[in-house]
């Protein structure tokens, strides 16, 4: 019997860190990453994100998200992918991080970007998630430039980018959910990248690298 391992090769990739796990969100974890969207992301009418997603109202935020988990795999191929991991402490579900990339072979540049359930902020976890997903584009995809960006007024993700040592890479102007937003590009290289004092454990890179055309 084919598994599906054998079919989609990056749900056997995972990546740990001290305290996490990190895999790419499988059909039947979403409805825990739903809950934990559900459960809080961010301060109410103060969104993060390109787009005001955490917002839905609860009827649609479940649809929504399985939407663009779905699309996201299925857009997937060597000229343009997007990982989603889901990010477990425990048994628990804290949020996801994401890390994609257009023209890879190429550019060598990946982007990335996350959000946590309220419960979780203020404890590191952020800085340890993002981390491990920039240890693994520069040491195992062999990426050369790491990118984000976030609103000029989150402070919290721009202390994670300064602390692992994203330099500021422009200030432009975007619409986000319809509103005007100033927002902040940071970028990061393997030798400007302050590396953590622990070891990237990685499971399920070959096939992985193979599927994604690396």
């Amino acid at each position: 019997m084919t598994e599906l391992l054998s079919v989609w090769p990056p749900f056997a990739l995972t990546l740990a860190t001290p305290r996490l796990i990190l895999r790419p969100l499988r059909d039947d974890d979403i409805p825990p990453a739903v809950e934990a969207a559900a459960s809080g992301v961010h301060e109410r009418g103060r969104n993060p994100f390109s787009t005001p997603w955490a917002e839905a109202v609860a009827g649609d935020l479940g649809p929504n998200m399985a939407r663009w988990y779905w699309r996201c795999r299925a857009n997937t191929s060597p000229e343009a992918w997007t990982l989603i991991f889901g990010i477990w402490h425990g048994d628990t579900l804290l949020g996801c991080q994401d890390v994609e990339a257009k023209d890879f072979a190429t550019l060598r540049t990946v982007t990335t970007g996350s959000w946590l359930r309220t419960s979780a902020h203020g404890r590191g976890f952020g800085k340890e998630m993002r981390a491990a997903v920039t240890l693994y584009a520069f040491d195992w995809l062999k990426a050369e430039v790491a990118e984000s960006e976030a609103a000029a007024w989150n402070a919290p993700s721009l202390g994670v980018s300064r602390s692992l040592g994203y330099e500021l890479n422009g200030i432009t102007r975007m619409s986000w959910g319809g509103k005007m937003e100033t927002v902040q590009r940071v970028r990061l290289t393997p030798e400007t990248f302050n590396r953590p004092d622990w070891h990237l454990n990685v499971e399920g890179h070959e096939p992985t690298a193979t599927f994604l055309g690396i």
